[in-house]
């Protein structure tokens, strides 16, 4: 083995060029391969910190055709109460409103909630403080700005005191929330946030009800079990619409990292498979460069075959040449790639993303190679194997 190792490594290395040439098309079937799968590793390894970064115990609550039998924030609080399965509850409604401060004027989305609403989303202070309980018993006109709406409403974020109007009312600034880099919050846009009952008073349009609410289960309950008896008592509280769908939709942040991995995983699937087809065409140059070599070497096979050369001798050096051109390939192709990560790491540093050199597609792509280098090369290999001694040494091509 080791004599048919070195064989192989001394024919490579007397056709340099035309060895780099037939490695050419797997050293590019490998960086497609691990390139493409591991930037599909880093994006979905980003989506999933940003999903955990927004928690992954809480469940948002969708209602609509609310105008007809409205969920009430008294009802919702009393249904809580009594539930053993969710611990607390916060109703939301969102509308957009013309933010002014001075002579800014910016285009807001106001959420209307209660103080139950921080917990359960994890959010954090810079300054001042959230709504309380006693903000939404007094209808008080006071908000709490995310800090995207204090940079682009006020212009600073240390307001707390100040007054900005919404659609004409006056709201005075409790409190600024701090900075949340994920993506995903709100799409980016500026948030202002103001007691729930205010939210109903300013927004007579907005009568119907609850339209949406936070929830999450006491400690040792998953949010799944939750999730069904949310489910449960909506089904009993609303009627289904004329085509029998329910009016209400529960959503779970595992549920949508479970969907964001399944649709990532196949990304990755669907990827890898595109770039392996870029191996087997390298594989077929592999192929196609032995049965050169062999006929290019047919006196050789004859003379080692007249002075006793096995069968078996004769196919594990044409085998061994070209796995080991493959796995020379392969080796070429994995270096270029981490190249090649690294400068993909260098252009979105900043943006959260981080691209590395997956070990488990590393080992994939050489097995890849390494069956590739045996099932291309064998048929070569073979021939040259079968070849008569007598017709080998009166080749004269």
């Amino acid at each position: 083995m080791s004599m048919s190792f070195k064989m192989a490594l001394r024919s490579i290395g007397s056709n340099k060029l035309r060895s780099v040439l037939t490695m050419l098309g797997i050293i590019i079937g490998v960086i497609a391969l691990v390139v493409l799968v591991s930037l599909v590793n880093g994006a979905t390894k980003s989506v999933n910190e940003q999903i955990a970064s927004l928690g992954t115990n809480y469940m948002q609550i969708y209602i609509w055709n609310t105008w007809d039998d409205p969920l009430t924030s008294r009802e919702l609080e009393t249904w809580a109460d009594g539930e053993e399965l969710v611990e607390t509850v916060a109703p939301t409604i969102q509308n957009s409103a013309t933010a002014k401060f001075g002579a800014r004027s910016k285009q807001v989305s106001v959420v209307g909630t209660t103080s139950a609403f921080y917990d359960i989303r994890g959010l954090k202070l810079e300054k001042g403080r959230f709504l309380k309980p006693v903000d939404v018993q007094n209808n008080s006109c006071i908000c709490v700005l995310d800090s995207i709406a204090a940079d682009n409403v006020v212009g600073y974020r240390d307001c707390v005191g100040q007054e900005i109007s919404l659609n004409g009312i006056r709201y005075t600034v409790a409190g600024v929330l701090a900075e949340n880099d994920s993506m995903m919050m709100f799409g980016g846009e500026s948030t202002v946030y103001i007691p729930f009952s205010s939210m109903l008073r300013q927004y007579a349009e907005l009568s119907g009800g609850i339209d949406s609410f936070y929830a999450i289960p006491p400690k040792g309950v998953s949010v799944s079990d939750a999730a069904v008896s949310v489910r449960n008592w909506l089904s009993g509280r609303f009627e289904k619409d004329e085509w029998g769908n329910d009016n209400f939709y529960v959503s779970t942040m595992d549920a949508l990292e479970d969907s964001a991995s399944s649709v990532t995983s196949v990304l990755s699937a669907l990827l890898g498979g595109i770039a392996s087809i870029s191996l087997i065409v390298g594989g077929i140059g592999i192929m196609n460069i032995m049965l050169v070599t062999v006929t290019e070497r047919t006196r050789e096979i004859g003379i080692r075959k007249a002075i006793g050369a096995t069968r078996r001798s004769i196919l594990s050096q044409f085998l061994m040449e070209a796995v080991v051109l493959c796995m020379m390939g392969c080796i070429i192709g994995v270096f270029l790639s981490w190249c090649i990560l690294n400068l993909a790491n260098s252009v979105v540093q900043g943006l959260g993303l981080t691209f590395d050199l997956d070990a488990g597609v590393v080992l994939l792509a050489a097995a890849f190679c390494f069956a590739i280098g045996l099932i291309f090369g064998l048929y070569p290999a073979n021939k040259a194997a079968k070849m008569k001694p007598i017709d080998a040494l009166h080749y004269g091509g």
